[in-house]
């Protein structure tokens, strides 16, 4: 088995990458142009897993740091998934000091809620308090 190690490091992460899964395999993110990752990674708390020399699963949060964060743009190649890695990823997030004693974490899935549920996520308790404003076409036109 590679090693694995999980950097926070900005300068570390392999953008290309990031970028063609998002903007060509993702199911959230398809089209987004490079400039817009290059901008979420500048202001975001980001989480790179590497097994041996390469990147091979990614995930960030958006956060003041003091009371609120949001989990986002989480994925594994799919030649690497189903060896523990995004419980791997998961833990470290949990666990990193600058997210404990936030009041709120959330994150949106429409296929993970048995990994998200390991790590305390739940279904929201009053959803009826949350709205949103939602975009599913936003990178239609952007390039």
């Amino acid at each position: 088995m590679d090693e694995l190690r999980i950097t926070t490091e900005a300068a570390e992460l392999d953008v290309p990458l990031i970028h063609r899964f998002l903007s060509e395999e993702s199911a959230w993110a398809r089209g987004i142009p490079l400039s817009m990752v290059e901008e979420s990674i500048r202001h975001s708390l980001n989480f790179g897993l590497f097994a041996g020399s390469g990147q091979v699963a990614y995930a960030r949060v958006i956060t003041d740091y003091a009371t609120f964060a949001y989990l986002v743009d989480v994925f594994v190649l799919a030649e690497h998934r189903g060896k523990g890695y995004s419980a791997e990823l998961m833990a470290a997030i949990m666990a990193h000091p600058r997210l404990q004693g936030l009041r709120r974490f959330m994150l949106a899935t429409s296929t993970a809620h048995g990994l998200y549920a390991k790590f305390g996520f739940t279904v929201p308790a009053r959803p009826q308090t949350l709205m949103e404003r939602f975009v599913p076409e936003a990178y239609a036109n952007r390039r």
